[in-house]
């Protein structure tokens, strides 16, 4: 491996590049339940992680386009467009999501987007949609409008297992 020197004083140091090395200490859990529930956890970070990644670069992309057109008739029919295109490349595979981990991915998608899957259901699909969508998530539980917060309960949790993936350390 070639790297670069430098003397000073009659001395030779060598310099290396290396990347950044987080020390966590190691997590303490109360009891071994509580161990298999942040693992599960964790499992299902990594399997949504990637799908809200990729939600955030392609709602930025057609927001970019969407805002472009001036016609309500033409953004309907580029949001339809969309809509099928979405649903052939990824309703197989989110269709496969439990609903723990549906309900992890509408937390992630607000914290890639900065919307919630709400906001984004009424801004592509109208309000009564959005109304439409938020019943059938509140009769299994879930919620459309629960916002990502990093600071509090599950939400900092999920953040330190992201932190955690995107420096490969799980």
């Amino acid at each position: 491996m070639v790297v670069a020197y430098k003397v000073e004083r009659g001395d030779t140091v060598y310099y290396a590049n290396m990347r950044e090395i987080v020390v966590r200490a190691p997590r303490k859990f109360k009891n071994a339940a509580e161990e298999r529930q942040y693992w599960r956890l964790v499992f299902n970070v990594k399997k949504t992680y990637p799908y809200a990644k990729l939600a955030g670069q392609k709602l930025h992309k057609l927001n970019e386009q969407y805002l472009q057109i001036t016609s309500e008739k033409s953004r309907k029919e580029y949001s339809k467009k969309v809509e099928e295109e979405l649903k052939a490349e990824f309703e197989g595979e989110l269709r496969k999501l439990t609903v723990t981990q549906g309900r992890i991915l509408m937390r992630l998608v607000d914290r890639e987007t900065g919307n919630t899957t709400y906001e984004i259901l009424r801004e592509f699909r109208g309000s009564a949609s959005a109304i439409f969508w938020q019943a059938i998530a509140k009769v299994f539980g879930s919620n459309l409008k629960s916002k990502y917060d990093s600071s509090s309960g599950e939400d900092r949790i999920i953040e330190q297992i992201i932190e955690q993936i995107e420096e490969g350390s799980i």
